[in-house]
């Protein structure tokens, strides 16, 4: 199951082939300046591989986001993470430094939310957002999740901003 493609944007399922842009982009001080440190590349590899099991397991996780000419945007989907001791459906995005502020984070994160809404059949959606980080916030708003709770999430203080159908 992958989302539809939106205006300027097609999804498609991350391999290892992806390694080189996957390692470009979570390796990026810019793109990772909300996480404790950028990724290296064995962890950007874990981190397809991550996906792939959630392909596997849930039908669903974080896909490669590229231009439908195949520009490499960054990755966007939908994945299980721990909050509050459930387990709940996060729609999480990383736009490539270069592209960001053109819109194309909320493009993906919408076509996210209104697949983990609609054929995927979930009730609710969250975002998980580092409590300093106004960009990745102002996605969430924007594709309609609001603020409802305050937590920590894999050891670090969050705002979880929520969406339900």
């Amino acid at each position: 199951m992958i989302p539809a493609p939106t205006e300027r944007l097609r999804f498609r399922e991350m391999e290892e082939a992806d390694l080189d842009a996957m390692a470009a982009l979570l390796g990026d001080p810019e793109v990772m300046r909300f996480y404790p440190a950028p990724k290296t590349r064995d962890e950007a590899l874990e981190w397809i591989r991550w996906s792939r099991r959630g392909y596997a397991e849930h039908g669903h996780g974080l896909w490669v986001l590229e231009t439908h000419e195949g520009e490499f945007v960054g990755d966007c989907g939908l994945t299980w993470q721990p909050v509050g001791g459930a387990q709940v459906l996060e729609v999480g995005y990383h736009v490539v430094a270069a592209l960001q502020g053109r819109g194309y984070a909320t493009e993906a994160a919408r076509a996210c939310v209104e697949l983990a809404l609609g054929a995927v059949g979930e009730s609710r959606v969250v975002a998980i957002v580092v409590p300093d980080n106004a960009p990745s916030r102002r996605v969430a708003e924007k594709v309609g999740l609001r603020v409802e709770q305050e937590a920590v999430v894999h050891g670090r203080a969050a705002v979880v901003l929520g969406l339900r159908s």
